[in-house]
């Protein structure tokens, strides 16, 4: 795992990638590299930063040079002992043992053809110095990050904004739609970018740079057509066997491989398998204090993991999270690069940072299990608002008036029910695209135009248009096959992928996705969605899975939360910034939002009347993004 950066065409390329370079310097500080060749008129350049995982030595040195390619890679290819043997069969000799050497020569014979063979997680810049051409590839499900800027038919990237943004700020404006859109979701699509002018390379993507200045786009891999095939399969798949060979392919590296344990089915499911390929095997865990779990009314997920622990023989390093949350936010802020308003950013970045200081360089998250097996709340709540809508009104109007009038929180602790009968009753009556972006985004169209300036609703519509559009470009008939798919295409990436990767990358820690891997993928999009949520309990085609590891009482127990005490500190540590923020921060001076709006949102919160813990936090980190990015901008 690396950071990668680089320009083409750029002038004064060579000291502006040095800079983009060093931004980077936390995603692999066990090494630095350089490499620079004429590109018709102009130069390429590419930097990079190495965190040594596999082929510790310099034969495993980044950008790699070989017969006339240059290649800055981020990422770790799980199949590459396959392809090794397969290029070697073809008469390939190989100098060291790296995933980077397996990749290079898989280009060298196959080009852009090789691209749909590689499984793993991947981010890179390929130079070819025959044709001129620079190659910009990013993985087939936005695991790793690549960000770039195109200007005069040159182009500069880095694996993080932050980068381009620190050297190119003066130049780059603040995109109102997707700040809009990470009010909306807290967080920006992978469509959108913080920035006018830069842009995310897409999933199973790549972009050509040409020395005449020209650019073309291709695509390698989509995931609306592996889900579109499998629901046209007709058998059964070994779900366990999958995610089994998924695993064991993840735990290849050259130093220490720990697991994240939270105590969950996903987190348990994968460390049991682990163990089982590493005996002793270290994982990380979180709690809270007692009076912050408390008030959140969260589940006592240590009690799940010290189980599994201790079933499995798993080295267990538990971490009591009270974090200094004032100095946290901003750090956490510029970290995440783009406005994200997700507390659980702070729990992987602590953890890894624990893990970082224990020697671990690499873990085991299962992150992507809920997105592909209906395993979030919202999936069912979605399948039982169907049959709401046959309850005659009579009968709805009173209940949902007597749950409008219910608090969601005392002085002393929160109410977990009455939150999810409020939310619940916020999407059940609307239609299924509308339904399922409302049950989990943090506005409906209204609330959203009150809370901006007036001259952005333009904008509001267009990010709304554009969920539906992607949730709609798929031709499935399965419910829950819809939902899955539209969460694996924007908030796996948008969200989880991302807040992990900056967060533990932040730490100069490699985390790995077991269930984000193309073959988990297609498995999970051939079982169809009856067969993941069955009555009221989802999941259920893993739960049946993981059982063959795991005993019933962790698989069956109640869903766990990988998040944070977020009403704790938003009513204790965070009141008086929420206060400041509100009244006069630089979003309300600059007419971005509206204080009107705000305060009545403080005070529907203060009053327990509604729960608006997670909106408020996510305007603090949206007003910390703003500052950083009007400072960069002077």
């Amino acid at each position: 795992m690396c950071g990668i950066a680089g320009t083409y065409l750029w002038p004064d390329g060579g000291p502006l990638t040095d800079r983009l370079t060093k931004t980077l310097a936390h995603r692999g500080p066990d090494g630095s590299g350089r490499y620079e060749h004429r590109a018709g008129t102009g130069e390429v350049h590419l930097g990079h930063r190495r965190l040594s995982i596999v082929d510790l030595t310099e034969t495993g040195a980044q950008p790699m040079v070989l017969d006339g390619l240059a290649l800055s890679y981020n990422g770790e290819l799980y199949n590459a002992p396959e392809l090794r043997t397969e290029l070697a069969a073809a008469g390939v000799r190989f100098r060291g043992t790296s995933d980077t050497e397996v990749l290079l020569q898989a280009w060298r014979r196959w080009g852009t053809d090789c691209l749909p063979k590689l499984r793993g997680m991947f981010a890179f810049a390929l130079f070819e110095e025959g044709t001129g051409e620079l190659f910009l590839v990013r993985d087939q499900l936005g695991i790793k990050p690549l960000f770039f800027v195109r200007r005069n038919g040159g182009v500069a990237f880095a694996s993080e904004l932050k980068a381009l943004a620190g050297e190119l700020g003066g130049s780059l404006q603040v995109d109102n739609a997707a700040l809009i859109a990470s009010l909306l979701y807290y967080w920006v699509p992978d469509s959108r970018c913080a920035y006018q002018g830069a842009e995310k390379l897409q999933p199973g993507t790549w972009l050509r740079c040409r020395p005449d200045g020209q650019v073309d786009r291709g695509r390698f891999w989509s995931l609306r057509e592996v889900a579109e095939e499998g629901a046209a399969f007709d058998g059964e798949v070994d779900l366990h066997e999958v995610i089994a060979e998924s695993t064991a392919k993840h735990l290849i590296s050259d130093v220490p491989v720990a697991t994240f344990l939270s105590g969950g089915l996903d987190s348990s499911y994968l460390t049991a398998l682990a163990a089982r390929s590493q005996p002793g095997i270290s994982a990380y865990t979180i709690g809270f204090r007692a009076e912050d779990a408390k008030f959140e009314a969260m589940p006592d997920d240590l009690k799940y993991a010290r189980i599994v622990a201790q079933q499995f023989g798993v080295d267990l390093h538990e971490i009591e999270i009270a974090p200094q949350v004032l100095d946290l936010l901003p750090k956490m802020t510029y970290h995440l690069d783009e406005p994200i308003g997700d507390p659980a950013a702070i729990n992987s970045f602590l953890i890894c940072s624990a893990a970082r200081d224990a020697g671990v360089k690499v873990m085991l998250s299962g992150m992507g299990a809920d997105e592909l097996f209906a395993g979030y709340r919202k999936h069912l709540a979605n399948l039982i608002a169907l049959r709401y809508h046959k309850v005659p009104g009579a009968v709805r109007r009173p209940m949902e008036s007597l749950v409008d009038r219910l608090p969601v929180a005392s002085a002393k602790r929160g109410y977990r029910s009455v939150r999810f009968a409020k939310r619940f009753l916020s999407f059940a009556g609307l239609p299924e695209e509308t339904a399922f972006r409302r049950s989990y985004t943090m506005y409906d169209r209204t609330e959203l135009i009150d809370l901006v300036n007036p001259d952005l609703a333009a904008d509001v519509d267009s990010v709304l248009t554009e969920h539906a559009d992607t949730y709609h470009d798929q031709a499935l008939d399965d419910f829950v096959n819809r939902m899955c798919l539209a969460d694996s295409r924007m908030f796996l990436p948008g969200l989880n992928l991302t807040y992990t990767d900056r967060s533990t990358m932040a730490a100069s820690t490699e985390v790995r996705t077991p269930f984000v891997d193309v073959e988990v993928v297609r498995a999970a999009f051939k079982i169809p969605g009856n067969k993941k949520i069955v009555g009221r309990a989802g999941k259920v085609a893993l739960k049946n899975a993981a059982l063959n590891i795991l005993p019933s009482e962790i698989v069956h127990r109640p869903k766990g939360l990988f998040s944070a005490p977020l009403r704790a500190w938003m009513s204790r540590d965070l009141a008086p910034l929420v206060r400041e923020v509100v009244n006069e921060g630089v979003l309300v001076e600059s007419g971005f939002l509206r204080r009107e709006a705000l305060q009545r949102m403080v005070a529907e919160d203060a009053a327990g009347q509604e729960d608006r813990g997670k909106h408020l936090w996510h305007v603090l980190t949206l007003e910390y993004w703003y500052r950083n990015a009007l400072a960069g901008a002077k």
